[in-house]
């Protein structure tokens, strides 16, 4: 069998606790009728279950994480395991033969690539030949139903791909648990062996909210993993921390951050950087409407779903607004540079500012005024910055002139996105 399904009973413990009430003493006289009741004490109400969207952002990400000892009773060989790191490296490099069928690239895919907030726990594995590491990634997504999609790929995957085909024959062994809690889970083997890079890895994920939790061992020799086990803990701890994120949000409503009022006559430098968009410049806004509220200078795309970009009077500061895919709503504002590379020079002080932070200020300015984000390095792009996402789904990226947990890394840019909008990755 290929592909194993474990179906978990639900086991719900609830306490009730009769408190006895003393009786009232028989020496207490009785009111007189013509007296006024004394009117009883009024208790605060309890406060309403949380019922919206189940997000976890920041530092919330670290209830999802194994521990230590939990890493090594799945992986017995696994040393030196870290504590729970809020940067992440993403390849991003693609290619290969596509598989047959399709939904099966989705045991290759890079996860991390449409996430917007991490934490990752890294260990060593001495005893492995080839691949000495392994991972374990909480990877947090624009809103749910960006999450639940790349789950339902991969579940997908996990029951079409038992046999199937990449540039050999290949399988995935798996065995799928039943939801529990909101939580998905699996767990499986990739043998790819009779192609030229003979790659074989096991992974583990589980999935709730906006969060997926992927467990992630390649390896190289004939070694086996309890995939029943891993898909058990991972459901486990997500269940665990869904249940503490709504008590939490129960007794503490989430607030939602507002923009302050802007004014489109004002200069650049008056404006601020928000969830909204960036002064009178809005997201969601056709690119025509945005566009003329920003003034300067305009520059169209050069190609097509490229940004358009706006020049200060003065050449010494630029916006850049990008439109959503296929469409003419503004779902990112640019406040300077985009790309660690690009080479252009912007004034920050002729710029707008996220609450005080501006292009030019050094990125621990940024991890100060916004902590609890995630510092991504993508390879392939050589690209670097720091990234705070809102529960609502709004991203703010403060893009670095180099690897943004230097101590002398530069903000060159600052953007604000409606990562919700965008669309959701197609894996098969």
């Amino acid at each position: 069998m290929s592909l194993i399904t474990v179906h978990r009973a639900r086991v719900g413990l609830s306490l009730v606790v009769i408190a006895a009430v003393a009786a009232l003493s028989a020496c207490v006289p009785t009111p007189e009728p013509e007296s006024s009741p004394t009117p009883s004490a009024t208790s605060t109400p309890e406060p309403q279950p949380y019922s919206g969207p189940v997000a976890f952002v920041g530092d919330e990400l670290d209830s999802l994480v194994l521990t230590a000892d939990e890493i090594v009773g799945l992986i017995p060989d696994a040393t030196d395991v870290a504590e729970p790191s809020a940067v992440i490296e993403i390849v991003s490099d693609g290619g290969g033969a596509p598989a047959v069928p399709s939904i099966c690239d989705a045991l290759y895919a890079e996860h991390s690539m449409e996430s917007v907030g991490a934490r990752v726990v890294a260990w060593s594995l001495p005893t492995e030949p080839k691949y000495g590491f392994g991972r374990l990634s909480v990877l947090q997504f624009a809103d749910e139903a960006h999450a639940q999609n790349r789950m339902d790929q991969l579940l997908q995957a996990a029951e079409q791909c038992g046999e199937f085909t990449k540039e050999q024959p290949a399988t995935f062994e798996a065995v799928v648990l039943e939801e529990v809690e909101g939580v998905r889970a699996f767990a499986g083997t990739l043998l790819d062996t009779q192609a030229s890079y003979d790659w074989r890895a096991f992974s583990a994920f589980a999935a709730t909210g906006n969060v997926i939790v992927e467990l992630w061992q390649p390896f190289s020799d004939d070694r086996t993993f309890d995939a029943e086990a891993a898909a058990v803990l991972l459901q486990q701890r997500a269940a665990e921390a869904r249940g503490a994120l709504i008590e939490d949000l129960t007794a503490n409503p989430p607030v939602v951050e507002e923009d302050p009022a802007s004014d489109a006559a004002s200069p650049w430098s008056d404006w601020q950087i928000g969830v909204g968009g960036v002064g009178p410049i809005r997201l969601g806004d056709p690119v025509g409407t945005a566009v003329s509220a920003a003034g300067g200078q305009v520059t169209q795309p050069s190609y097509g779903g490229g940004p358009w970009t706006i020049t200060n009077t003065d050449g010494t500061g630029s916006l850049s607004l990008l439109a959503v895919e296929g469409g003419d709503a503004v779902v990112s504002v640019t406040v300077g540079n985009a790309r660690t590379g690009d080479d252009s020079t912007q004034n920050g002080g002729a710029l707008p500012a996220r609450s005080g932070v501006r292009v030019g200020a050094p990125v621990a300015d940024a991890v100060a005024a916004f902590p609890g984000g995630t510092f991504v390095h993508i390879i392939s792009a050589s690209d670097d910055y720091y990234a705070v996402a809102t529960r609502e789904g709004r991203v703010f990226r403060f893009q670095t002139d180099r690897d943004a947990t230097a101590e002398e890394a530069t903000i060159v840019g600052i953007t604000i996105e409606d990562a919700t909008a965008s669309p959701s990755a197609v894996l098969g």
